[in-house]
């Protein structure tokens, strides 16, 4: 299950980085497009902070934060064996990973980088494709554990113990 839970990470990294991508280039001049009216917009904005731009002077915290995040979320992912959780901790970890990657490559240096935001929400918040695969990820960690689904599923135990001893 670890391969899953990487190439959804993979794949959320690369959509967030491409709609980035887009999105510097196609809004870069102030333009703002308009989705669902007043509901949903796109309009680019770079975040030094976390969400709704708190802590921006802290910006170096928010990557020790998101380092530390894709480590541990790395280390529970090896031992997974439940599909759930590994769609879960794909999310969490694609979404962390672009963030990090942000805040150390980006504007406006090392470990002080600002994350591109461009789905604005009705003006209540601005997000990106990470934000979004976080909060869906997070969302089910959350019922997985209410619902008390192991990390380790024992038929999927048995299924990865039989075609590697094959």
């Amino acid at each position: 299950m670890f391969r899953a839970v990487v190439l959804i990470a993979a794949v959320v990294l690369a959509a967030d980085q491409a709609t980035k991508y887009w999105a510097e280039s196609a809004l870069s001049d102030g333009q703002t497009i308009t989705l669902l009216g007043d509901l949903l917009q796109l309009r680019l904005l770079y975040n030094p902070g976390a969400a709704f731009s708190v802590g921006s002077a802290y910006t170096w915290i928010f990557a020790v934060f998101a380092a530390a995040a894709v480590v541990a979320v790395t280390v529970v992912a090896w031992r997974v064996t439940s599909r759930a959780w590994a769609v879960a901790l794909g999310l969490v970890l694609g979404g962390a990973t672009t963030h990090l990657l942000d805040r150390l490559f980006r504007e406006p240096g090392f470990a002080r980088g600002h994350v591109v935001d461009f789905i604005d929400y009705a003006g209540f918040f601005v997000g990106n494709v990470a934000d979004i695969a976080l909060v869906v990820g997070v969302g089910i960690v959350m019922l997985l554990n209410v619902r008390g689904v192991p990390l380790r599923d024992p038929a999927g135990e048995t299924r990865e113990q039989v075609s590697s001893d094959s």
